[in-house]
C-alpha cells in the first residue's frame, strides 16, 4: 500500500497519514512504530517533549531512514536561537538519524523572540539537519507573524483539528498562505468516538469510528497523524484509501463542528517547566 502525499514548498512529498506517538513510550512506541511501519505507514510524528525520540530511534534502525518522512518538535522552553540548534541536535542523535525531514516550533512561547527561534530554523535548515520547517498549534495571526520574519518557508502548522473543532478561518488562512495543515488529535483524543452521527457512520459503513473521521478530514485535505498504542488500531488508521464517503455523509460530519478543543484552550498553564517562563 502506497499512502498519498502532498507536496511542500521545498518540493518535498509529506505522507499524508503517519503515525502519531504523542503520550506513549517504552516497548509500547516501539511496537505502535514498528506495526506501522510495517503496515505502510512511511511517516512518523514525534517530540522532544514526547521523551521517546530514543525508542522511536530504535525502530527507524530497522528500516531506509530515506524511504520515512521524519518529523520532531522543539519545546518552547527552547526557542533561544542557541537552545534550538542544541535541541535539534539531539533529537537527531535519539532517532539515529542526520536529518529531519520536518522541524516544528511545538507552541508559540511569547517570552522568546519568534525572529531568534526562526533565525536557529533557518541556520539548521542550512546545514540539512532539517528539510522543512513548521510551525504547531499556531494562531492565524501567530504564523502571519513567523511567515513574515522568516527566511525559509513556514511548511506546515499542525494544529488541534477534528469534527468537533474544524476552526474554518484558521483553516482558510493557511490554505490562502500554501501551508499544509496536519491534524495533532484527529480522534479528539477518543473523544469523537461517542458521536452519534460517526458511530451511525461507522455501522453503515462497516468501519471503525477512527476510520471515518480520519477519512472526513482526508477528504478536507488535512494531513492526519492519528496515534494509538494498539498494533491493530494503527494499522486500521491507514485504511483509508480504497473507499470515500458519499458527499451528503462527508456534509454531515462538516456539520458536527461544535468549536470544541480537547487540547488546545484558549488560556495556557504557564507554570510547567516546558514553557520556559519563570516568575
Amino acid at each position: 500500500m502506497t499512502v498519498p502525499s502532498v507536496r511542500l514548498p521545498s518540493g518535498d512529498e509529506m505522507p499524508t497519514v503517519g503515525v502519531g506517538t504523542w503520550d506513549i513510550d517504552g516497548d509500547t512506541v516501539r511496537d505502535a512504530v514498528r506495526a506501522a511501519l510495517e503496515a505502510g505507514y512511511t511517516h512518523v510524528d514525534t517530540a522532544e517533549g514526547y521523551m521517546n525520540e530514543s525508542e522511536i530511534g530504535d525502530v527507524l534502525a530497522e528500516h531506509d531512514r530515506e524511504e520515512l518522512f521524519l518529523t520532531s518538535k522543539v519545546l518552547p522552553s527552547n526557542l533561544g536561537y542557541e537552545s534550538v540548534i542544541e535541541a535539534c541536535e539531539v533529537s537527531l542523535d535519539r532517532l539515529g538519524t542526520d536529518y529531519l525531514d520536518l522541524y516544528l516550533i511545538h507552541w508559540p512561547n511569547p517570552a522568546i523572540s519568534l525572529r531568534e527561534t526562526l533565525h536557529a530554523m533557518e541556520t539548521l535548515h542550512e546545514r540539512g539537519s532539517v528539510r522543512n520547517v513548521g510551525v504547531s498549534n499556531f494562531s492565524a495571526y501567530q504564523l502571519s507573524a513567523a511567515q513574515h520574519v522568516s527566511n525559509v518557508p513556514i511548511a506546515v502548522n499542525q494544529i488541534e483539528f477534528h469534527p468537533w473543532f474544524q476552526r474554518p478561518e484558521l483553516v482558510e488562512y493557511c490554505r490562502e498562505t500554501d501551508v499544509v495543515i496536519e491534524a495533532a488529535a484527529p480522534l479528539a483524543r477518543t473523544e469523537v468516538f461517542d458521536d452519534d452521527v460517526i458511530q451511525e457512520l461507522a455501522d453503515e459503513y462497516e468501519k471503525t469510528p477512527a476510520q471515518i473521521a480520519l477519512r472526513w478530514a482526508l477528504e478536507n485535505d488535512v494531513v492526519v497523524i492519528p496515534k494509538s498504542s494498539s498494533p491493530e488500531h494503527v494499522r486500521e488508521n491507514v485504511e483509508l484509501f480504497d473507499w470515500e464517503l458519499d458527499e451528503s455523509d462527508h456534509s454531515r460530519l462538516d456539520e458536527l463542528d461544535r468549536d470544541q478543543p480537547v487540547y488546545d484552550t484558549p488560556a495556557r498553564d504557564w507554570s510547567g517547566d516546558v514553557y520556559g517562563i519563570s516568575e
